[in-house]
């Protein structure tokens, strides 16, 4: 009986521990995706100069504020979900800057 206990509760551990790390490469994952919707847009010339910079400075306070809420060695829901919703405006801001009608051309 103690012995199914004692792996009841380490398969339990195990699990947490994978979600958590699970969203927390979807942040990291998203993060990647939308820095490489920043380059593709200068490559392409839809991102001025100016709407570049800004873009990169927005990332790196989302990037500042993950690292904020991880120092404590807890990430928590809350914590996770307000990184996301950053990144859900970062998005949307990425794509307006993107299909505005200014170009760097």
């Amino acid at each position: 009986m103690r012995f199914l206990m004692i792996t009841s509760s380490t398969l339990s551990g195990l699990l947490l521990l994978g979600a958590l790390t699970t969203a927390e490469a979807g942040i990291n994952q998203r993060q990647r995706r939308q820095e490489a919707r920043i380059r593709q847009g200068v490559v392409s010339g839809e991102l001025t100069r100016r709407e570049y910079r800004q873009l990169e400075r927005h990332a790196a306070i989302i990037a500042r504020n993950e690292a904020r809420a991880k120092a404590d060695g807890e990430f928590t829901r809350g914590e996770r979900a307000r990184i996301n919703h950053r990144l859900d405006r970062q998005s949307r801001q990425i794509h307006r800057q993107k299909h505005d009608n200014q170009s760097r051309n």
